[in-house]
C-alpha cells in the first residue's frame, strides 16, 4: 500500500523558504504540498504561481498542488507550467468536473479531487473512476493549525469503499490537523498520503518529525504511482 508524507509549504517560514525547502529535500518526505487560496472560495489568501515556480526550482520531489480557488479550470496549464506534478481541484468549485479532470491529465499531471468536510463521499460516485487521488479535508479549509475533525475517519472508509468498488487505483490523501497522534490510525484507515504542516515546520526537529511520521506508516519512497 502506497503511504506518503507531504509537508505543506503553507506552514513553512517564508522568510527562510529556501532553507525549509532544502530541509524537505533532505528529509524522508515524499512530496511538497502547496495550498493555493484565493480569498473567495476560502477565507484566506496564500500564494500563487510565482511561489509555485520558485519552489519548483529548488524542490527535488514532486509538487502536489491543491487549488482552493473558484474557476480552477482557467489556470490548469499555468500551474502545469509553474511546476505542478499533481493538481487537485475541489468538487465544490468545478461546474464541469469530468472535463477539468480530463484536461489536467491531458496536460501531463496527476489529477485529484478534493472534498470539504461537509461534502459527502457519495458525491464522488460519478468521478471516482477518472481521478488519481481523492483529497479529504479533515479541517475547514483556509487556515493551518486547526483541530482534526474526527468524522473524517468515516468519510475515509466510505471513499475507500468507492475506490474498491470502482476497481481504480486512486489514492486517498488527508489534509488538516494531521500529527503523530493520528498518523498511524489514518494510514490504518486506508489513507495513502498525509499532508502535514505545523506539526513538521513548528517541530524542534522537523526532519526527525517527518521520520517519525513515516515510521508510523512504514513509508518507503516518493515515486508517483
Amino acid at each position: 500500500m502506497t503511504r506518503f508524507i507531504a509537508p505543506s509549504i503553507l506552514a513553512a517560514d517564508f522568510a527562510n523558504l529556501g532553507r525549509d525547502i532544502e530541509m524537505v529535500n533532505a528529509s524522508e518526505a515524499d512530496w511538497f504540498h502547496l495550498d493555493i487560496m484565493d480569498g473567495v472560495f476560502v477565507p484566506n489568501i496564500s500564494f500563487g504561481l510565482p511561489v509555485v515556480n520558485a519552489v519548483k526550482k529548488l524542490a527535488k520531489k514532486p509538487l502536489d498542488v491543491h487549488l482552493m480557488i473558484v474557476e480552477p479550470e482557467k489556470y490548469l496549464s499555468r500551474f502545469r507550467d509553474a511546476g505542478a506534478d499533481i493538481l487537485t481541484v475541489h468538487i465544490e468549485t468545478c461546474r464541469h468536473l469530468h472535463r477539468t479532470i480530463e484536461e489536467i491529465k491531458e496536460l501531463g499531471m496527476k489529477a485529484g479531487v478534493t472534498l470539504n468536510p461537509h461534502t459527502p463521499a457519495e458525491s464522488l460516485q460519478e468521478i471516482i473512476s477518472f481521478v488519481d487521488m481523492v483529497l479529504i479535508m479533515s479541517v475547514n479549509p483556509g487556515f493551518g493549525g486547526q483541530q482534526f475533525i474526527e468524522t473524517a475517519y468515516d468519510k475515509i472508509r466510505r471513499v475507500e469503499s468507492l475506490i474498491r468498488e470502482s476497481g481504480t487505483k486512486a489514492m486517498i490523501e488527508v489534509d488538516g490537523g494531521v500529527n503523530l497522534d493520528n498518523a498511524a490510525k489514518l494510514f490504518a484507515s486506508g489513507v495513502n498520503i498525509l499532508v502535514v504542516g505545523t506539526s513538521v515546520f513548528q517541530a524542534n526537529d522537523p526532519r526527525g518529525m517527518i521520520h517519525q511520521l513515516k515510521e508510523s506508516g512504514q513509508v518507503k519512497d516518493h515515486r508517483l504511482t
